[in-house]
Formats: C-alpha cells, sequence, structure tokens
C-alpha cells in the first residue's frame, strides 16, 4: 500500500504518485485524488482520479466518493445528491467497506437518501462492527480479552484508545488504523495550519478521517453540544464510541456566525450514534 507523508511532500513525490495512478495502479489513483480534492483543492482532476480507482472496485474511493455526493463538497448545498451517495456507499458496503456499511446502516435508519428501513439498518450496523471486530481478531488475536465473550456491560464507556462495539458483543477493541490517505489529510492540515482548513472551515472532528470542509458549513455538527462536526455519520458514529461520548454535554443552543447553518445536517450525537 502506497503511503505518502504530508511533511515530505513534494513536487517529486506528487510526480511519483502520478507516475503510479498513470500506470494503474488504483491505490495511487485514491490516495492522489483525495491529496488533489482536499488538499491541493483540484476538485475536478481529484474527483476524476477517485473515480478511477472507484471503477476498478475501489472501496475506499466509493465511499469517498459518496461523501463527496452527501455533503456537496467542491460545490454548493444544492449540488448534494443523496441518492447518488447511497448508491456508491452501497457499492463499497457490497465490498465490505466497514465506513460505507456503517454509513449506509445509519441512511437506512434515518430514510436519509433512501426509503427507511430501520431493521436492514441495523442489520449493517451489526455487519461493520462484526467486520471490525473481525479485522483485530485476524491482526492481533489478544486483543480482545477471552473475557469480554462472557460479559456483557452495555453501559461501558470508551477507555484509552479503545472502541467499544454493540452492547451485543460487549466487547472492546482498538480504534481502527486510519486509511493512509486520510492520514495525508490529517498530517497536512494540522501541519501546516494548525488544523484549519480555512477561513471559516472545519476538519471533520473524527481523528482518523482528515477531510476538511470545501464550504462553510457543509459538515454537521452534534446537535446536543455544538463543539465538534463530522463529514459523515460514519465519522461521527466512530468518534461518539472512542471520544465524544463522554465528553459531549449540553450547552446552550449555539448560533453560526452568519446564520448559514445546514440545518438538515445536525444529528442529536446519542439518538445518531448508538448502535446497539
Amino acid at each position: 500500500m502506497l503511503a505518502a507523508k504530508a511533511q515530505n511532500w513534494s513536487e517529486s513525490s506528487h510526480r511519483f504518485l502520478k507516475l503510479c495512478a498513470d500506470s494503474g495502479n488504483v491505490e495511487a489513483c485514491y490516495t492522489l485524488g483525495m491529496i488533489r480534492f482536499y488538499c491541493l483543492q483540484n476538485r475536478g482532476s481529484g474527483a476524476s482520479l477517485m473515480a478511477k480507482a472507484a471503477i476498478s472496485s475501489h472501496a475506499s474511493a466509493l465511499y469517498s466518493l459518496a461523501v463527496i455526493q452527501f455533503n456537496g463538497s467542491g460545490g454548493t448545498k444544492s449540488d448534494k445528491d443523496l441518492h447518488a451517495g447511497v448508491a456508491l456507499c452501497a457499492r463499497a458496503a457490497f465490498l465490505g467497506h466497514i465506513d460505507a456499511l456503517r454509513e449506509l446502516g445509519h441512511c437506512l435508519q434515518d430514510g436519509y437518501g433512501v426509503k427507511q428501513n430501520i431493521a436492514e439498518g441495523r442489520r449493517f450496523l451489526v455487519q461493520a462492527n462484526t467486520r471490525e471486530l473481525a479485522i483485530v481478531l485476524a491482526a492481533n488475536p489478544s486483543a480482545v480479552s477471552p473475557s469480554s465473550w462472557l460479559t456483557c456491560n452495555p453501559h461501558r464507556h470508551a477507555a484509552g484508545g479503545g472502541c467499544p462495539l454493540l452492547s451485543d458483543f460487549g466487547c472492546n477493541v482498538p480504534a481502527p488504523e486510519a486509511h493512509p490517505a486520510n492520514q495525508f489529510l490529517s498530517e497536512w492540515f494540522w501541519g501546516r495550519n494548525g488544523g484549519i482548513p480555512g477561513p471559516g472551515l472545519r476538519l471533520c472532528s473524527h481523528s482518523g478521517c482528515g477531510r476538511p470542509e470545501t464550504r462553510r458549513h457543509e459538515f454537521r455538527r452534534c446537535s446536543v453540544c455544538g463543539a465538534v462536526n463530522y463529514c459523515s455519520r460514519a465519522c461521527q458514529a466512530l468518534d461518539w464510541k472512542l471520544r465524544h461520548k463522554v465528553e459531549c454535554t449540553p450547552a446552550e443552543r449555539w448560533a453560526d456566525e452568519d446564520g448559514e447553518n445546514e440545518d438538515n445536517d445536525m444529528v442529536n450525537g446519542e439518538e445518531a450514534m448508538e448502535e446497539s
């Protein structure tokens, strides 16, 4: 897997990734597509490279294009295409992409871009968590204590770097490792701009994401505290389990500086994030 580093980014590394992409390396297409779209703000070229990877059934590329469609990234609020986002997400989920499974599950539960089907949505959420656990066990069987299989504690919160799964499983696993492209985005924006991608813009609050807003108020906020924002329901679900569940405190109704809040994107953390 290609792993470009933001701190070492240069024209030569850009050319190398482009050569790899031109030679048909789908991972290079996806990684360079993400870098161009979000970091270099070359939206057209970046989206085209991600689409090239998606055509080759690259699950992360399909999911990233879904996030772009859900948010209307690179355009205006009216450029959102929820149906296209769901279709791309479904394809990525079919390929086993965990975030896509989680995103599709929340879309089905909420009726977001697709006809509401709560039972089917929960099935996708269970599948996402099952795959998440299976990956951890395959990589490190000792990551989950055997006793956790026998003890169900649905009220347990995240501790340290662990990520509590469904209360049906009652176990705790390490946080999933971010894709190199997402690691690059995080390093790029935190290393160069202190986590501020541009005037009035915000990064996704999930530490494993790194996606920035491409316009003001593009991402959804937690409607309880208003202190965090997310590019997707999947990122919101993960951050809720990893961190925000123990940090979120109700606050007085927050107001946007210029009144341009995209209200339909706000989600209550407790209602949207519980997957059990």
